[in-house]
Order: C-alpha cells, then sequence, then structure tokens
C-alpha cells in the first residue's frame, strides 16, 4: 500500500463469482485434484496483480514466525504463494459447506462438550470467531438438532459472494444477519434469540469502519501491536451471555473446529470499560495466536493488520 493504509472494507473483493462457480463447477465435475490443478495458474495472476495483498501476506507470515517459528524459516514468496492457494481452497470448502456437500462427518470438534452443555441450559451463548480457515463449517453445527445460529457479517464488504451462498442453500439453518453497526433494533432482536436458546457468531479480528477509533483496543499480537474490536466484548456484556471463542482450522484433510469458553459473564465496569475490554482482547489474541501456530496458512485478512486506520502502526522490538 502507498500512502495512508486503507481499511479493511474498503479493500475490494477481487475475484469474479463467475469464476467462482466455474471453479466449483469443475470441482463437481471432476474432483479436488482437476480443480486445484486449474486453481495454481489463477491464484499465480492475483499473486501477481494484487502486490498490497501480497504484501500484506508477507507481513502476517514474517510476524508469525518471529513471535511463534510455526513456519520454521523466514518467508518469501513461496510461503505467500501458499498463504494465497489456502485461501482459494478454503473458498471451495466454503460453497460445498454451505451447499451441503462436505463431509461434515469427517469434521474433529475440540470442546463440543461445553457448547452443548450451554445448548442444554436453554440459553444461548455470543461465538467470538476469527478469518481463521473455514467458518462455515459451523454449518455442521447449525444443522444439528436444537441448535440455531446466527452470523452477523459485514456483506456491504461481500455482498456479491453472499448472494452466491444464497444461491447455493436457499433453506440453510445457518442464518446470517448483516450489521454495519450495533443498533438498539439489533440488540433488543439478538437479546431475544440469545434468551431462546439460540448462539450468535461474530468476527474478532475486524474493526468497523462506521464505529472508529473508540470500537477498538491495541493488544499485542504476534509480537506487535495490532487493533482489536470490542464489539463482541460490548455485545456479551449487553447481553448478559457466556463468551466463546470459535475457531476453524484445516488438518490434514479435514477440518477441527475449535471451541474455548472465554468467560460465563463479561463484566464490563463503567468506570474502567476500556482496560476490561483490553484484557478480553488481549486473551482472544492469544487464543488466536495458538490456533495460527497450528495452522499458519489459514488466517485470511490480507490487508496490513497491524497498520490500520486508528491502529497501532509502530511495531514491537523482536528479541
Amino acid at each position: 500500500m502507498t500512502g495512508r493504509a486503507r481499511h479493511w472494507s474498503q479493500v475490494g473483493e477481487g475475484g469474479a463469482v463467475a469464476g467462482l462457480w466455474f471453479m466449483y463447477a469443475l470441482y463437481r465435475l471432476a474432483g479436488r485434484l482437476p480443480f486445484r490443478i486449474v486453481l495454481y495458474p489463477v491464484v499465480a495472476y492475483y499473486w501477481l496483480a494484487y502486490p498490497a495483498a501480497r504484501r500484506a501476506s508477507h507481513e502476517y507470515l514474517a510476524n508469525l514466525q518471529h513471535a511463534t517459528g510455526a513456519l520454521g524459516r523466514e518467508p518469501g514468496g513461496r510461503e505467500t504463494m501458499r498463504h494465497f492457494l489456502s485461501f482459494a481452497d478454503t473458498i471451495l470448502d466454503k460453497m460445498l459447506a454451505v451447499g451441503g456437500r462436505y463431509r461434515f462427518e469427517r469434521l474433529r470438534f475440540v470442546g463440543r462438550a461445553a457448547l452443548e452443555a450451554q445448548m442444554k441450559s436453554g440459553r444461548g451463548a455470543l461465538l467470538v470467531t476469527a478469518h481463521v480457515g473455514c467458518l462455515e463449517m459451523c454449518q455442521a453445527l447449525a444443522d444439528a438438532p436444537h441448535l440455531k445460529l446466527t452470523v452477523l457479517v459485514h456483506t456491504l464488504h461481500a455482498e456479491r459472494f453472499n448472494r452466491l451462498l444464497e444461491r447455493l442453500a436457499p433453506g440453510r439453518a445457518l442464518r446470517l444477519l448483516q450489521v454495519t453497526e450495533l443498533t438498539p433494533a439489533t440488540a433488543v432482536l439478538l437479546a431475544q434469540r440469545i434468551d431462546a436458546g439460540e448462539f450468535v457468531a461474530i468476527a474478532g479480528d475486524r474493526v468497523p469502519l462506521r464505529a472508529g477509533r473508540a470500537s477498538s483496543v491495541d493488544v499485542p499480537f504476534l509480537g506487535r501491536l495490532a487493533p482489536f474490536p470490542t464489539g463482541a466484548y460490548m455485545l456479551a456484556s449487553l447481553l448478559k451471555c457466556p463468551l466463546v471463542m470459535m475457531g476453524c482450522i484445516r488438518q490434514g484433510d479435514t477440518h477441527e473446529i475449535v471451541f474455548e469458553r472465554m468467560a460465563d459473564d463479561v463484566r464490563l465496569p463503567r468506570a474502567d470499560r476500556r482496560a476490561a475490554c483490553v484484557a478480553y482482547a488481549s486473551d482472544f489474541a492469544q487464543r488466536l495466536e495458538r490456533l495460527l501456530a497450528r495452522a499458519p496458512y489459514e488466517w485470511f485478512n490480507f490487508y496490513s493488520f497491524w497498520d490500520q486506520p486508528g491502529g497501532a502502526a509502530a511495531p514491537a522490538t523482536h528479541d
């Protein structure tokens, strides 16, 4: 990027929906191996055509290597290309999961017992997620008996892709709710769903555009300070419900969905609300680091995460 960093919501979608349909049709006709063969030149084009995304990938991978050693070497062009390929492969998994064509029986769940216990209590919870792996795999949970899941999404950023998913499975159990800001009407709706035993998922790794600086806090992440949104913690406090982290990472030829209970009751004291948000966001960032150390190519924020408008751009010193 040149000049001032762009907000993530202003970064274009890049891919064409027609191309996604073609790749999906190719998979259905010939399987994943031919899909991947065709995928390489397509991803190579985008890798060359979008230098800002390529630099953001390198920045993330370098920070991850310095903080965790997960890559085993300093990242270069080969590693950023692998990162792009992982994202493209995940797009197919998203389409398969939403369309009900993924073999959900292969999924592995970690911490599912705690989630099921919450379901039996008759009250829902707030799931805070990140753009890691294929979160659409939670479709498997949404299709489970007695579980209803609403995902808060910023569909203005990926409107075309969401329309594509709607065409794949118009009657799916998982519900998407577009929110660009949390209004009183939205809060009332979500409170009703939580009280009815439903679950609400919200991203914890992207700062909303409209709310600005007041909606984020700077916390350590992969050796540098980075802005993380406070919306999940404000919402959990407002709804007076448990807060659970949900992540999804590729492990071999399948995916692992991880649930980690962060808090039974999120408390944000009026006198020191920001400090409390920092504590929750720091906890979330540390849990996210541990996931990424196991699946380094599964984080899909292709913009300068540490240099967002209103965020902290200065890096901490690496040992």
